[in-house]
């Protein structure tokens, strides 16, 4: 069985990468770009075959469908950090939205019965009344970025694809996950690096935090990735499912329990360049749907979670310190 995984060198992908090593009988094919940071994957070199792709490139994406042929693609690949949406709207649609299409209609060319699993994101809920959580698939999405807004797209370019040629697409909206080798400037990895930096010495014994009162309901990425594996066997084609722990977290809690972990003491700043022009106040996911499907429920608590976060920035660190004397 041959897995195509787009954006296999992100942060998501390299998790499912590992994982889907570990199932039986899986070959495991990932894209990447020429300017993609391969350090999340080295430790998975002669494992994983790497295609360079540009999923916005058409031409690009067929000559991938046509020499992969995969079984399985985990469509991973996008622009998916919120603040930068707010900077570069028309590049995170073009990325997510039409790296989409250009696959969709790849796969609709090949005629081959390809079975694909769509990334959501709980962004795509944006607004939600304090009546409406924990949120369920069928509550009405209202977008607060332009990311979010991209991933509706998606979403619905999913749905559509299914219903009008047949695709067997799931749809999942995955809610906040973490965990090692989570990008830096995802609050809950920033926060980590920090205190490892802290904790070293090399920077002053100060947190700099945006809004710590938002509230996000968290899963570990390892969860998150057995979630898609069980989704793109077991999911029903054209169907969405949440993702989700259930257990809404605000941001400070996680400061909190990052400080019960730190090695030294520090004091806590906001700063404004941290906080969004608009903010989605809580996420909490109701995933019976999925549960009730797959069994799947997390199995990794939220506070082993943030320690091995943690612990990766304060090796990655040690890891530059030693490099550099």
């Amino acid at each position: 069985m041959k897995a195509l995984i787009t954006g296999i060198t992100g942060f998501v992908g390299s998790h499912l990468a590992e994982f889907l090593l570990e199932q039986e009988g899986v070959e495991v094919y990932g894209t990447f770009r020429w300017r993609s940071r391969l350090e999340n994957i080295e430790h998975l070199a002669g494992r994983v075959t790497l295609m360079e792709c540009d999923l916005r490139d058409r031409v690009s994406v067929d000559r991938l469908m046509e020499m992969v042929q995969p079984d399985l693609i985990f469509h991973l690949a996008a622009q998916s950090f919120v603040p930068t949406s707010w900077n570069a709207p028309a590049e995170t649609f073009n990325t997510n939205i039409i790296g989409q299409l250009n696959i969709f209609e790849a796969i609709c060319h090949l005629g081959t019965k390809t079975r694909i699993q769509i990334a959501g994101s709980s962004e795509e809920y944006g607004f939600v009344a304090e009546n409406e959580v924990p949120i369920t698939e069928d509550n009405p999405l209202r977008p607060l970025s332009p990311y979010g807004v991209s991933k509706v797209a998606q979403d619905l370019m999913a749905y559509q694809y299914h219903r009008s040629y047949g695709l067997h697409v799931v749809r999942t909206r995955a809610f906040n996950h973490t965990g090692p080798r989570r990008g830096v400037v995802f609050a809950a990895s920033n926060f980590a690096k920090q205190i490892a930096e802290i904790e070293a010495g090399v920077r002053e014994p100060v947190l700099e935090v945006g809004n710590l009162d938002t509230l996000r309901d968290f899963t570990d990425v390892r969860d998150v990735a057995r979630a898609y594996w069980l989704a793109i066997l077991y999911g029903e084609p054209g169907e969405v499912y949440n993702i989700a722990r259930g257990h809404a977290y605000a941001i400070r809690e996680i400061v909190d329990i990052l400080r019960g972990l730190a090695q030294k003491e520090f004091v806590i700043r906001q700063d404004p360049a941290r906080m969004r022009p608009s903010d989605v106040p809580i996420l909490l996911g109701d995933c019976s749907r999925f549960h009730q499907l797959t069994g799947w429920v997390p199995e990794i608590p939220f506070e082993r979670t943030l320690q091995d976060l943690l612990d990766y920035w304060r090796d990655r660190l040690h890891d530059h310190m030693h490099i550099n004397t």
